[in-house]
């Protein structure tokens, strides 16, 4: 196996939030863009347009439940399985592998909401 199937191999296990924090740290390291959208890879320069810093609003948002307080997990279960289709044994289940995304591709006012109501519950939530 090469070095590259290894890592590719590596890839495949991480978490949508260490994905995130990947690109992030990768971005930094090399001095590039992700969200580039070209055939290559765009090196950042010194002398970058104006028009290059200005950044797209994001109009879709993933709600991550990162942790829940022991005490408050059932109040966490009912708000998990009012706000997805989840089951019982599927939402339990949801909980126990976090941090996780809950909901995905979402508008700010939903994820908002989402946090909110989950907060109240005794969760831990990112949007990101």
């Amino acid at each position: 196996m090469t070095t590259v199937d290894q890592i590719i191999e590596q890839l495949k296990t991480l978490t949508l939030i260490e994905s995130s924090e990947l690109v992030k740290k990768i971005e930094e390291t090399f001095g590039v863009d992700a969200s580039t959208p070209v055939g290559g890879v765009m090196m950042a320069t010194g002398q970058e347009s104006a028009s290059q810093e200005v950044l797209e609003e994001k109009t879709t948002f993933d709600v991550i439940v990162k942790d829940i307080a022991s005490d408050k997990r059932v109040s966490v279960l009912k708000v998990i399985r009012k706000l997805t289709s989840l089951g019982l044994a599927e939402a339990k289940e949801f909980t126990t592998s976090l941090p996780k995304a809950l909901k995905e591709g979402v508008s700010k006012e939903d994820a908002a909401e989402a946090k909110k109501e989950l907060e109240l519950a005794g969760a831990t939530v990112d949007i990101i």
